[in-house]
């Protein structure tokens, strides 16, 4: 089967199933190429809906979460959006076409130059990629429309909810290393109201 026609069946199955709930997520869903997100010997299961290796310890999450937690994030085109945990950019690339700007934050280097390449080969320009500690944030081009992290904190960090905007979104496993509840939260005057989604499983978020 070729990877075409196994994109366009894991896109029909994240729709049937409900994770893929608006068009324009689902156009971004079928407008960036899994395969070039993940290690070169895994392309031929870049459309199985599992996480895949990307190397350093670290995965690509399987597309049904991407799905369900870019939904939740409700992006807008006027978005400016923090993503903690780059891994291998995909989540970004998703982003991409659905916000105004991504910044990216990963902790390790190789990781951070993957994700770059990945990026600049598929052609996406309003994603830029930061080397350095998702848990402090990126103050420099805060505050943010929304934020998003893809690795397990045991609570969420001041320091990104410090930037992000009132009004704003943002979303986190949340829990131990070994199994986390996906929190989604918006930021009051008052602090966060939190809606628990359900458990989850990310690797850790590492300093």
């Amino acid at each position: 089967m070729e990877l075409k026609e196994k994109k366009n069946n894991l896109i029909k199955h994240l729709i049937e199933s409900g994770y893929l709930k608006t068009e324009k997520v689902i156009k971004a869903f079928k407008d960036v190429p899994r395969e070039n997100f993940v290690r070169a010997g895994n392309k031929n299961y870049a459309y199985s809906d599992t996480p895949l290796s990307i190397g350093f310890g670290q995965t690509i999450s399987a597309p049904h979460m991407v799905a369900i937690m870019t939904e939740h994030l409700k992006p807008e085109k006027t978005d400016i959006v923090l993503e903690v945990g780059a891994g291998s950019g995909y989540q970004a690339a998703i982003l991409s076409g659905l916000v105004m700007k991504v910044y990216t934050i990963e902790l390790d280097p190789n990781l951070a130059e993957f994700a770059k390449s990945n990026l600049k080969h598929s052609g996406i320009k309003n994603v830029e990629v930061i080397q350095g500690d998702g848990s402090r944030g990126y103050p420099e081009k805060a505050p943010y429309d929304k934020i998003i992290i893809t690795c397990a904190c045991h609570e969420i960090p001041n320091a990104l909810i410090d930037q992000l905007k009132t009004g704003g979104i943002i979303e986190a496993p949340v829990g131990s290393s070994w199994r986390q509840e996906l929190i989604v939260a918006i930021k009051t005057k008052k602090g966060l109201e939190e809606k628990n989604y359900g458990g989850c499983i990310f690797v850790p978020l590492r300093h």
